[in-house]
This record gives structure tokens, sequence and C-alpha cells, in this order.
């Protein structure tokens, strides 16, 4: 049977007032109407209130003795994880020169409270991003007989390549992604530094701030980095992505048309980890003396945009706008050439990353009493280990003591202290295995960071305002991309649900159970199914390599809508990061999407009810998609569909015909295409009359097509499909202008 925490006394607030009430005549026959309303009915309804509250109390012992147990393990709850994203921060005054300065961990309070990671200074400009992009085909065509000309107007010696100056993420962050290098001439991105408005009095102000200013100090430059999220194959090798070599780079203001135009940067901090996530790289800028921007008037310079000079600007309000340009060139590294693609969603200058956590400042948790294992609460939960500083009271003044895991391990004269931090409270030692701080002595937090979860997760555009210090200039706030990461603390339950298998495992992946069991944990990730393939490599579809494990995973959904649920790159680099801590050193692991296999089927049904058609018929699409789904409560028992078991056209037959107010069911078929093809061809019959699709083990279904009729016969055709998550292609119209 099942372990449940016993209730000490389970009687409820009525059965104290029946059972009172029952004694009555017994201890007082000369009351015979205690009825509702009577005094003596309320003192009796008040002694029931009062000994309900006391057996509630009671039975929370069980639940103190869970949690006991939990400490005891060294299991305690994990806390909530805080969301992150990235800011744009400008100052609204279009007339400004001066930068704004905001501090580490400026706040900001609403909708949720954040904090920013690094300090930033808000110059007065505004950086647009442009392509050197490649003409379209049909330009290409309008160009064929401009080129030529083109090519002795300028002097070229080699072949001109035409390019059109395309602005990016002018609006908003483009998810999808643009190709910085693949959709350009030069392979570059190209980042215009604008004054507020076209006065050359005030471009030349905000380039000298930018150069130092008076201080005659090189500033800093925060440039906010967003890589377009893309969508794997289902067995992309995944792990931690290399680094992209690259150089960020200002214009001098020379215009030679070579890279001696061109002074490289020093990163003070790559937040981007290399172009490989969303992040901040702070820049060092030189001083005023070495940066600038060529002419974009043709009347003055002919070569104006040509070679290796920046994108030109034919508006002349930006034009007169321009400050200088930031170039970011991708470059080979010491070990690969340069890479053919890089899609970024999202770029712009004055940027800042932001997390929902809040600092808490200095402040009094309580007193030493002198007994051991004292443990005092901090005023705040899911509190950051990294941040937490505590002081003690000890007779020379106040004095910061040493976090630890547990006090346990400390020796006599330690001053240390344990850190619960879900709980936000800390537990200091007994005196043999830690100090114990002095009776009446103080103890106070002088620091630390709290805070966390799933409210944190906001769409873009929800954050408008920040915490701007006094004197500041009014600044404007823009969130381009969405904060994600957010997770709720876990739960008692949650966390007494995972003991059995921490304790099976300890924290370590040896067998397909304990992968399972740890992916499905992993913090900030929403899994709705996981597969563990021992020994199969899945790069090379082979089976049965020894020391080999693919745990296969399946971002959790609602619904059976297409597209099949496929985890994205940062959900597999997450798993993956989380199970490569755990794995034996001896085992090659890999974490991989699901290689779903495309499938059709044609149905035909008898309806009980003709006026109920489209409600039967639509009954019976839910089920055939239900019956072939990859997550609970899909597939056949439930719990999915099973890895490698083949699709039977009888099986399908049966779930059609447990739909309510169908009579018969005609002979289901199925269709599979070949990869790369578009035309579907129906499953053969084997000897036995069945149609049935093998998949390999490794392998699920995905219903591509379906056709549901009303009638005594399936449809022996379906028509074309598209390849399974493949996007609509949007075709322009360029309309005739004159």
């Amino acid at each position: 049977m099942p372990i449940r925490p016993p209730a000490l006394d389970d009687r409820s607030f009525d059965d104290l007032v029946a059972d009172l009430v029952r004694r009555i005549p017994a201890h007082a026959p000369e009351w015979t109407n205690p009825r509702e309303g009577d005094p003596g009915r309320t003192l009796i309804d008040l002694f029931a209130w009062l000994a309900d509250t006391i057996l509630y109390r009671a039975n929370l012992i069980p639940e103190r003795q869970r949690l006991a147990f939990l400490r005891l393990l060294g299991a305690g709850m994990r806390p909530a994880v805080p969301a992150q994203g990235l800011l744009q921060v400008t100052i609204a005054d279009p007339a400004a020169s001066v930068p704004a300065q905001l501090g580490l961990f400026t706040g900001i309070e609403k909708p949720v409270p954040f904090e920013t990671l690094s300090e930033l200074t808000v110059h007065a400009v505004e950086g647009r991003c442009y392509l050197k992009r490649k003409p379209t085909p049909d330009e290409d065509r309008a160009l064929a007989n401009l080129l030529p000309d083109l090519k002795d107007l300028y002097g070229i010696g080699g072949r001109p390549a035409g390019y059109v100056t395309t602005p990016l993420f002018a609006d908003a962050a483009e998810p999808a992604g643009r190709d910085v290098i693949a959709e350009s001439r030069d392979g570059c991105l190209w980042v215009a530094l604008l004054a507020g408005k076209p006065d050359a009095a005030l471009v030349g102000q905000v380039r000298d701030e930018l150069g130092g200013g008076s201080a005659n100090r090189r500033r800093v430059l925060n440039v906010g980095i967003a890589p377009a999220v893309t969508m794997p194959e289902a067995f992309d090798d995944i792990g931690i992505r290399a680094r992209i070599a690259h150089v960020w780079e200002i214009a001098t203001g020379a215009d030679s048309g070579t890279g001696d135009d061109y002074l490289p940067l020093d990163v003070l901090a790559d937040g981007s980890a290399g172009l490989t996530r969303t992040g901040v790289v702070r820049l060092l800028l030189p001083g005023k003396d070495d940066m600038g921007a060529p002419t974009n008037d043709v009347l003055r310079q002919h070569l104006a945009g040509v070679a290796d000079r920046p994108p030109r600007i034919d508006d002349p309000e930006i034009a007169a706008r321009l400050v200088t340009w930031l170039r970011m060139r991708p470059v080979a590294g010491r070990a690969a050439a340069r890479p053919a693609s890089l899609k970024l969603a999202w770029a712009g200058v004055n940027a800042v990353a932001i997390e929902a956590r809040r600092t808490l400042g200095r402040q009094v948790i309580g007193q030493g009493t002198g007994a051991s294992a004292l443990e005092l609460s901090l005023g705040a939960q899911s509190v950051e280990a990294a941040s937490l500083v505590v002081e003690v009271e000890e007779e020379e003044g106040m004095r910061a003591w040493r976090q630890v895991p547990d006090t346990a391990a400390a020796g006599r004269d330690d001053r240390v202290y344990s850190l619960d931090t879900e709980a936000g409270s800390v537990r200091f030692g007994d005196g043999v295995r830690g100090l114990v701080p002095g009776a009446g002595r103080m103890i106070q937090v002088v620091r630390m960071r709290a805070g966390g979860g799933a409210s944190g997760n906001l769409p873009p555009g929800s954050i408008k305002a920040i915490t701007a210090p006094a004197g500041a200039p009014r600044l404007k706030v823009t969130q381009p991309l969405a904060t994600t990461g957010g997770a709720d603390s876990e739960s008692l339950a949650v966390a007494e649900a995972r003991i059995p298998a921490m304790i099976r495992h300890g924290g370590r992946a040896v067998t397909a159970a304990d992968y399972k069991e740890l992916a499905l944990r992993t913090p900030g990730v929403a899994l709705g199914r996981v597969e563990v393939l021992e020994r199969f490599k899945p790069q090379q579809r082979r089976d049965g390599v020894p020391g080999v494990v693919s745990v296969m995973v399946m971002p959790a959904r609602s619904g059976t809508a297409l597209p099949a649920p496929r985890p994205d790159r940062p959900t597999l680099e997450t798993v993956y990061a989380w199970l490569d801590e755990r794995r034996p050193l001896a085992t090659e692991l890999y974490v991989i999407g699901t290689d779903y296999v495309p499938i059709g089927v044609s149905a035909a049904v008898e309806l009980v009810d003709s006026s109920q058609r489209e409600a039967v018929l639509n009954a019976v699409s839910e089920a055939i998609r239900l019956h072939l789904w990859a997550l609970p409560p899909g597939g056949p028992d439930g719990s999915g569909w099973p890895l490698g078991r083949l699709v039977d056209d009888r099986a399908i037959e049966t779930v059609i015909g447990r739909v309510a107010g169908v009579r018969t069911v005609a002979p289901v078929h199925l269709f599979a295409r070949r990869p790369g093809e578009r035309r579907w061809r129906m499953v053969p019959e084997d000897s036995s009359g069945r149609a049935r699709l093998p998949l390999l083990r490794w392998q699920m279904p995905e219903l591509l097509m379906l056709a549901v009729s009303e009638g005594d016969a399936s449809s022996t055709t379906l028509p074309p499909a598209r390849a399974a998550g493949e996007p609509d292609v949007a075709v322009p119209v360029v309309p005739e202008t004159c």
C-alpha cells in the first residue's frame, strides 16, 4: 500500500460540535433545546473552533517531519530560477550629447522586479544596423547593364558586385533571424552610431563624448547580440557550441576603401560567449581623434560606399546624423575557416543584460542565543548563494562569516554557516562543528539577491521604464526580446517525488532510468517526454555501439496540432550541459531530437446521425491524431507513441470505431513518402491483408496528411504534402512606381 503521512486526529469542526451536543443530556439534562444562537450553543461552537485549530496544528507534525527528512538527505527544495533578457536604454532628448551612467544592479520595478547585470553607459547615440545585402535575382537582372558602367565609373579592377544598403531590426527583433554572412556581400554587420538630430555641431559634440569627453577617459560601449534560435535536425550533434571568431572595429574617418580605415576594438567582456548566445559585448572605444565616418555625399566623393567603405546611406537626414561606424566582422579561427552562416535575431547599442532578481541591503536578521545549530530566516526566498554576505557581531565589531555547503564538515573554530537557498534561511554550527554566535550578538545580512520565478518570462515590449539615478536625463527603455528561463521554486510534493530517484542514483547518471529521471528534472526546461537509447550513435544511425548513450527529448506541448514536438537548440544544449556533469567519464553522451517519419492517413466512416456530420468527423480526426501523437496522453497506451513501433491500419480502425456517432469504419489506407519527395505513395497490404509501416527503433510517426470523409471507402490518393517543418514562402509583389 502507498505510504501516506497519517492525520493524528481527523475530526472536523462539525464532528466536534455534534459530539458536544450529544453529551448535553448526560451533563445538563435541563437544557432541552440547544439550538443555534443560544448562548450555550455559542460557547460550544467557540470551543469546537479552538479545538479544530489545535488539531490542525497537530496534524502539521508529519509535514514538519517530511521537511526534516529532506534536510537530513541534504535535498532541500530547489529555488526559483530567475528569467533573463536584454534591455536597450536610450536618452529621450534628441539634443543630448553627454552620456548617462547606470550602475550595476540598477532596478526595474514593473511589471516584475528586474536588475541590470552590469553597469551601463547610455551614450547619446542611436545604433542602426545595416547589411550590404546581395541583390535578389530580379534586382540582379535589373543591374546587369548598369554594373559594367559602374566598373568604368569607379575604376574597379575586378568584377563589380552590387549590394543594397538594408537596415536590420529597424522596428523590432526578427526571431527568424537575418544571416549577416550569407545575405551580405562582405559578411559583416554594420552599426551606424547616429546623433539625435541632423546638426553638425551636435554630431561633433557626441563624437567628442564618445572619445572621452572632458575627462579624457576612454568610454565603454555596450552592444547587445541575440543569435537566432534554430531548430536542429533530429540527430544533430548537440554540445557546447564553439565560439565564432570575429573582431569588432570602428571607423576612423579615413577614406581609402581598405581595411586601414578601421581600428580594432578591445573587448572588455563578451556575454554572448563568442556570438553563440544572447548577451552583451562591452567594447572599449578609442579617443575622439581615432573615430569618424567617411562621407556619403556622392557629389563630394563618388566612391562613397565602394569597396571596404561602410554602406552608403542615401537618406540625407540619416547621413547628417552619422557619428561613426561599428563593424562586426567574422574571421577565420585557429582551427576553422570563417563561418558560412551567422543568423542574428537582434543587435543594438546601449544594451544591458537583466535578471529577475532584487538586491537587498544591510538588515538585521536576529541575535545569537548561545544555543547550537541556530537557524535564522533571511526574510526572502530563492536567495542567490554567491551574493549572500552575513556578518556576526564579535568583540572587535561586525565580522563576515564564510558560507559552506554543510557546517557538519567545519572545524571547531570555523566561522561558517550554511544556506537553504529555496527557504531563504541560514544555519550556524553547534560549537563542535562550527562556531556558535554568542548570546545577544547581532547577526546581519550585508547584501543578498533574491527572487525569480515563471512570472519573469515576459513578452517583448513589457518593460518600459528603469529606475534612473538622481540627476539623470529622461531615459527611454526598449525590450526587444522576450525574457526567458524563469521557473518557479519546487514544491514539497515535487521534492518528495524525486527522493526515491535521488537515493537511487545520487545525482549520477548510470542506468537508463537515471538519465531519464535527471533529464526530466533539468532546471528551466519543460520537457514532455524523454527516451533513452542505449548504445545508439545518432549521427551514423548505428546501433550497438559500446559506451554511447543518446537521450531523446521532446518539449512539453498541449494539443495535437502540427508541427510535432521538436526541441530547439537552446533546449538541447541546456539538457546536455545538465547531463554532461552527471555522466560517467567513459560515457559518450548525445542529446537529440526526434527522428520523425512522415505518414498520411485516409479514413471513411458511416455515421449514426448525419445531422452531426462535422462534429463526428472532427472527433474522428482528433482520435487519429491523438493515437499517433508523440506526447502523453497520445499513443496507443496514453504515454505517447512508442519508439520504433510500427503503424498498423487495423489499430487505427479500432480507434475510429470507438468514437461516438460512428456506425461502421471503412478500411483505412496508410501513406508514406520517400525523403525529398512530395508525392504520397500508399503502403501496400501484406499477405495477411494488413497495411503496416515499419519504423526503426529510434523513429516515430508524424501525421502530416489526414483525410477523413463520410462514406464506405477511404481515399486511395492524397494531395502532395510539404516537408515537415517547412515554412511558408512569402513572395512580395513589386509595384510599378513613377
